[in-house]
């Protein structure tokens, strides 16, 4: 386990950055730090962090130009 420096816990009190992010100096990756419940609620089966199939992204783009003009969306292909 790794132990949080000062600053990360005050960080961690801060509600405005939450989750605080870290950077790896060595390769320059950046990690979120989240609470043992978050991961956990994250990880549940009902969590899909799959990428949207074409389906999915086709009704939602059906659903966002619902109420607007037609017109500028003709060449958009049929609700699935």
């Amino acid at each position: 386990m790794i132990e949080l420096t000062e600053q990360q816990v005050q960080a961690l009190e801060n509600p405005e950055a939450t989750p605080p992010r870290v950077v790896n100096p060595w390769t320059n990756e950046t990690f979120v730090l989240l609470r043992v419940d978050e991961y956990e609620r994250l990880k549940e089966e009902e969590y899909d962090d799959s990428p949207w199939t074409r389906e999915e992204l086709q009704a939602l783009a059906w659903e966002r130009v619902k109420h607007e003009d037609r017109d500028e969306y003709d060449d958009l292909p049929e609700k699935p």
